[in-house]
């Protein structure tokens, strides 16, 4: 959870700096986007964690998805 919340506010900093044109440039564009793929695949591993828990399995056994799976699940 702290890193999930160290995520958030670099992600609500880098969305401030995109916002007021002050990071406008591509590099900046591209960490937030990196960011965000990153935050998705750390909220899902933590929902997984949670899952298994409440029906009495091991949260160790959750496992990272990659990218391209976790971000389907928005389409």
């Amino acid at each position: 959870l702290a890193s999930i919340r160290a995520m958030v506010e670099k992600e609500h900093e880098l969305r401030g700096h995109v916002e007021s044109h002050q990071g406008s440039a591509p590099q900046t564009r591209a960490e937030l986007d990196a960011l965000q793929e990153s935050l998705d695949q750390c909220w899902d591993l933590l929902r997984q964690r949670r899952a298994k828990a409440e029906f009495n399995q091991d949260p160790a056994e959750a496992e990272i998805r990659p990218k391209q799976v976790v971000e389907e699940y928005l389409a």
